[in-house]
């Protein structure tokens, strides 16, 4: 039996938390136990009430003053007890339904990475901006040169990794490069990577997206420090 940890980030998503954990509930994959991991992190919305009132759908919920994403998520995977982790965006931008796929490599070939794809062949994808596309193209190829991978999507939600690869407590970053960071590092103990396409319902920046184009240049120097580093 493999134990999955999945970190739930929440800030404010009071429309979407609820639904989005009964998804991840209605997930049954042979031979893989699931943890559900939540961290609020300093809700000013009814998101914290709305995971009280509903204890059954995760194992371990946790409250912070708001330190952002990353904060959060160093929080949950102090928490997390999985031979595996996975991160889950509580907007619903990403669905528990491609769980079982994620797992496919680890069930069959005991992959050590998995990267979710949003860009090879999924089911279907929410069409959304154009030059976050290039963006995130231009990442991954800047990744894969000073890595000598072949991923082509780093930057998608869905990264599923062998617990043991990361020590949250040397997690250096906390911003949007924190996932280039985790990735990075990863890779110092992997032998075992894997891809597999997922769907992708993005939203708009009227519907909450944060990112913006200037969050890349912190992106690109954590995986230059990272990759030299390691």
């Amino acid at each position: 039996m493999i134990k999955l940890s999945v970190v739930v980030p929440v800030y404010n998503e009071e429309g979407t938390i609820i639904t989005l954990l009964r998804k991840i509930s209605d997930v049954v994959i042979e031979g893989v136990e699931v943890e559900v991991i939540v961290v609020d992190d300093g809700s000013k919305d009814s998101s914290r009430r709305l995971l009280e009132e509903n204890p059954g759908l995760y194992a371990t919920l946790i409250s912070q003053p708001n330190g952002g994403k990353g904060s959060a998520v160093k929080t949950g995977l102090r928490a997390a007890t999985g031979d595996y982790v996975l991160f889950q965006d509580a907007d619903l931008e990403y669905d528990p339904a491609d769980y079982t796929r994620l797992l496919k490599p680890v069930l069959l070939y005991n992959a050590d990475v998995v990267m979710g794809s949003r860009f090879i062949a999924p089911e279907f994808t929410r069409v959304f901006y154009f030059w976050h596309k290039v963006g995130n193209a231009f990442i991954s190829l800047f990744f894969n040169l000073l890595n000598n991978t072949t991923f082509t999507d780093i930057y998608s939600c869905y990264l599923l990794y062998r617990r043991s690869l990361i020590n949250p407590d040397r997690l250096e970053t906390l911003g949007w490069e924190q996932h280039a960071e985790i990735l990075s590092r990863c890779l110092s103990g992997a032998k075992s990577l894997y891809e597999v396409p997922i769907s992708y319902h993005g939203r708009g920046y009227d519907e909450g997206k944060k990112i913006k184009a200037y969050h890349v240049f912190a992106v690109l120097w954590a995986i230059l420090r990272f990759r030299f580093i390691r």
